[in-house]
Protein backbone atom coordinates (compact mmCIF):
# COMPACT_ATOMS: atom_id res chain seq x y z
CA UNK A 1 0.00 0.00 0.00
CA UNK A 2 1.31 3.40 -0.87
CA UNK A 3 1.09 6.19 1.74
CA UNK A 4 -0.32 9.41 0.09
CA UNK A 5 1.53 12.39 1.57
CA UNK A 6 0.79 16.23 1.72
CA UNK A 7 3.74 18.64 2.13
CA UNK A 8 3.29 21.98 3.65
CA UNK A 9 6.33 24.51 3.85
CA UNK A 10 6.58 28.34 2.79
CA UNK A 11 9.79 27.49 1.64
CA UNK A 12 9.39 25.93 -1.68
CA UNK A 13 13.33 24.43 -1.28
CA UNK A 14 12.11 22.67 1.71
CA UNK A 15 9.11 21.63 -0.19
CA UNK A 16 11.55 20.24 -2.90
CA UNK A 17 13.97 18.09 -0.92
CA UNK A 18 11.56 16.63 1.30
CA UNK A 19 9.60 15.12 -2.01
CA UNK A 20 12.65 13.70 -3.70
CA UNK A 21 13.33 11.96 -0.15
CA UNK A 22 10.23 10.35 0.39
CA UNK A 23 9.84 9.41 -3.10
CA UNK A 24 12.73 7.47 -2.88
CA UNK A 25 11.35 5.54 0.31
CA UNK A 26 9.05 2.70 -0.61
CA UNK A 27 5.58 3.10 -0.21
CA UNK A 28 5.77 6.38 0.68
CA UNK A 29 4.23 9.30 -2.73
CA UNK A 30 4.13 12.69 -2.02
CA UNK A 31 0.56 14.06 -3.75
CA UNK A 32 0.35 17.62 -3.42
CA UNK A 33 2.16 20.61 -2.01
CA UNK A 34 0.76 24.08 -0.50
CA UNK A 35 2.80 26.88 1.04
CA UNK A 36 0.27 28.10 3.62
CA UNK A 37 -1.97 26.63 6.16
CA UNK A 38 -5.08 27.65 4.27
CA UNK A 39 -4.16 26.24 0.74
CA UNK A 40 -3.04 23.02 3.05
CA UNK A 41 -6.65 22.40 4.34
CA UNK A 42 -7.93 23.27 0.90
CA UNK A 43 -5.70 20.76 -0.44
CA UNK A 44 -6.65 17.91 2.15
CA UNK A 45 -10.33 18.39 0.81
CA UNK A 46 -9.29 17.86 -2.36
CA UNK A 47 -6.54 14.96 -2.24
CA UNK A 48 -7.74 12.89 0.81
CA UNK A 49 -4.17 12.32 2.11
CA UNK A 50 -3.09 9.94 4.25
CA UNK A 51 -0.53 12.19 5.63
CA UNK A 52 0.20 15.81 6.06
CA UNK A 53 3.70 16.81 6.98
CA UNK A 54 3.59 19.93 7.95
CA UNK A 55 5.33 23.55 9.50
CA UNK A 56 4.16 25.51 11.79
CA UNK A 57 5.33 28.76 10.49
CA UNK A 58 3.15 29.67 7.04
CA UNK A 59 1.02 32.89 6.11
CA UNK A 60 -2.36 33.28 6.00
CA UNK A 61 -3.22 30.45 8.41
CA UNK A 62 -0.64 28.97 10.45
CA UNK A 63 0.25 25.02 11.22
CA UNK A 64 -1.30 24.81 14.28
CA UNK A 65 -4.67 25.99 12.97
CA UNK A 66 -4.25 24.08 9.90
CA UNK A 67 -3.88 20.95 11.78
CA UNK A 68 -6.95 21.62 14.36
CA UNK A 69 -9.12 22.09 11.03
CA UNK A 70 -7.81 18.79 9.19
CA UNK A 71 -7.83 16.75 12.25
CA UNK A 72 -11.89 18.18 12.77
CA UNK A 73 -12.74 17.43 9.34
CA UNK A 74 -11.07 13.97 8.51
CA UNK A 75 -10.18 12.26 11.70
CA UNK A 76 -8.14 9.47 10.06
CA UNK A 77 -5.52 12.34 8.40
CA UNK A 78 -2.67 11.83 9.94
CA UNK A 79 -0.21 15.63 10.92
CA UNK A 80 3.40 15.25 11.31
CA UNK A 81 4.54 18.79 12.50
CA UNK A 82 8.44 19.66 11.06
CA UNK A 83 9.20 22.56 12.64
CA UNK A 84 12.01 25.00 12.88
CA UNK A 85 10.64 25.73 17.01
CA UNK A 86 11.97 23.48 19.80
CA UNK A 87 10.37 25.55 22.85
CA UNK A 88 7.81 23.47 24.27
CA UNK A 89 4.64 25.72 24.12
CA UNK A 90 5.00 24.98 20.14
CA UNK A 91 5.20 21.01 20.58
CA UNK A 92 1.87 21.03 23.45
CA UNK A 93 -0.20 23.60 20.89
CA UNK A 94 0.73 21.10 17.85
CA UNK A 95 -0.09 17.94 19.71
CA UNK A 96 -3.51 19.58 21.53
CA UNK A 97 -4.41 20.48 17.93
CA UNK A 98 -4.36 17.00 16.76
CA UNK A 99 -1.23 16.43 15.39
CA UNK A 100 0.70 12.79 15.97
CA UNK A 101 4.19 13.80 15.74
CA UNK A 102 6.52 16.37 16.14
CA UNK A 103 10.16 16.65 14.85
CA UNK A 104 12.59 19.23 14.31
CA UNK A 105 13.98 20.26 10.96
CA UNK A 106 17.38 19.90 11.34
CA UNK A 107 16.58 15.97 12.37
CA UNK A 108 18.15 13.61 9.71
CA UNK A 109 15.59 11.98 6.81
CA UNK A 110 16.04 8.68 8.49
CA UNK A 111 14.46 9.69 11.65
CA UNK A 112 11.01 11.52 9.71
CA UNK A 113 11.18 8.12 7.90
CA UNK A 114 10.55 6.33 11.54
CA UNK A 115 8.17 9.33 12.21
CA UNK A 116 6.15 8.89 9.50
CA UNK A 117 5.89 4.64 9.66
CA UNK A 118 5.32 5.24 13.28
CA UNK A 119 1.88 7.67 13.07
CA UNK A 120 0.46 5.27 10.52
CA UNK A 121 0.64 2.57 13.05
CA UNK A 122 -1.30 4.81 14.86
CA UNK A 123 1.64 5.67 17.43
CA UNK A 124 2.84 9.18 18.50
CA UNK A 125 6.08 10.11 17.49
CA UNK A 126 8.27 13.14 19.39
CA UNK A 127 11.94 13.83 18.35
CA UNK A 128 14.18 13.00 20.79
CA UNK A 129 15.78 16.72 20.67
CA UNK A 130 12.69 18.19 22.61
CA UNK A 131 11.40 14.70 24.17
CA UNK A 132 12.67 15.79 27.43
CA UNK A 133 12.14 19.14 28.58
CA UNK A 134 8.95 18.62 26.73
CA UNK A 135 6.94 15.93 28.31
CA UNK A 136 8.24 16.94 31.85
CA UNK A 137 6.49 19.94 31.01
CA UNK A 138 3.66 17.85 29.31
CA UNK A 139 3.16 16.01 32.62
CA UNK A 140 3.25 18.95 35.21
CA UNK A 141 1.54 21.76 33.52
CA UNK A 142 -0.45 20.48 30.51
CA UNK A 143 -3.54 20.92 32.78
CA UNK A 144 -2.64 24.39 32.58
CA UNK A 145 -1.43 25.14 29.25
CA UNK A 146 -5.10 24.48 28.40
CA UNK A 147 -6.50 26.67 30.02
CA UNK A 148 -4.40 29.44 28.91
CA UNK A 149 -5.30 32.67 27.53
CA UNK A 150 -5.00 31.47 24.11
CA UNK A 151 -7.60 29.46 24.72
CA UNK A 152 -10.02 32.33 25.20
CA UNK A 153 -10.01 32.84 21.37
CA UNK A 154 -12.17 30.77 19.28
CA UNK A 155 -10.60 29.32 15.74
CA UNK A 156 -12.11 31.98 13.99
CA UNK A 157 -10.77 34.65 15.96
CA UNK A 158 -7.72 33.15 15.96
CA UNK A 159 -7.81 33.03 12.30
CA UNK A 160 -8.88 36.71 11.94
CA UNK A 161 -5.70 37.31 14.61
CA UNK A 162 -3.33 36.24 12.24
CA UNK A 163 -4.71 38.05 9.60
CA UNK A 164 -4.47 41.07 10.89
CA UNK A 165 -1.52 40.40 12.52
CA UNK A 166 -0.02 40.10 8.90
CA UNK A 167 -1.31 43.53 7.97
CA UNK A 168 -4.30 42.64 5.93
CA UNK A 169 -7.23 45.24 6.45
CA UNK A 170 -9.97 44.99 7.48
CA UNK A 171 -11.71 44.60 4.33
CA UNK A 172 -8.90 42.48 3.18
CA UNK A 173 -9.86 39.43 5.54
CA UNK A 174 -13.49 40.02 5.25
CA UNK A 175 -12.82 39.14 1.69
CA UNK A 176 -10.39 36.34 1.98
CA UNK A 177 -13.21 35.18 5.01
CA UNK A 178 -16.20 35.48 2.86
CA UNK A 179 -17.82 37.76 5.61
CA UNK A 180 -18.91 41.06 5.92
CA UNK A 181 -16.21 44.12 6.61
CA UNK A 182 -18.82 44.34 10.14
CA UNK A 183 -17.98 40.73 11.08
CA UNK A 184 -14.60 41.25 11.04
CA UNK A 185 -14.36 45.15 13.16
CA UNK A 186 -17.19 42.66 15.53
CA UNK A 187 -14.31 39.95 15.84
CA UNK A 188 -11.58 42.30 16.37
CA UNK A 189 -13.52 44.19 19.17
CA UNK A 190 -13.95 40.64 21.01
CA UNK A 191 -10.32 39.73 20.15
CA UNK A 192 -8.99 42.75 21.96
CA UNK A 193 -11.68 42.69 24.82
CA UNK A 194 -10.54 39.24 25.65
CA UNK A 195 -7.24 39.69 25.45
CA UNK A 196 -7.67 43.41 27.43
CA UNK A 197 -5.38 44.56 24.25
CA UNK A 198 -6.09 48.15 23.22
CA UNK A 199 -3.66 48.58 20.10
CA UNK A 200 -2.76 46.83 16.96
CA UNK A 201 1.00 46.61 18.43
CA UNK A 202 0.76 44.61 20.91
CA UNK A 203 -2.37 42.29 18.99
CA UNK A 204 0.77 41.65 16.67
CA UNK A 205 3.28 41.01 19.56
CA UNK A 206 0.66 38.57 21.39
CA UNK A 207 0.07 36.67 17.72
CA UNK A 208 4.00 36.02 18.31
CA UNK A 209 4.58 35.15 20.96
CA UNK A 210 1.30 32.54 20.66
CA UNK A 211 3.25 30.82 17.07
CA UNK A 212 -0.15 32.72 15.26
CA UNK A 213 2.57 34.13 13.18
CA UNK A 214 6.08 35.30 13.30
CA UNK A 215 8.06 37.98 11.87
CA UNK A 216 9.07 36.10 8.87
CA UNK A 217 5.72 35.75 7.45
Amino acid sequence: MTVRILLADDHKIVRDGLRALLEKQPGMAVVGEADNGRATVSLTRELLPELVIMDIGMPDLNGIDATRQIVNEFPGVKVIALSMHSDRRFVAQMFRAGASGYLLKDCAFEELARAVRAVLKNQTYLSPAVAGPVMEDYVHHLAAVANAESCALSPREREVLQLLAEGKSTKEVAALLCVSVKTIETHRQQIMGKLNIHNVAELIKYAIREGLTSLES
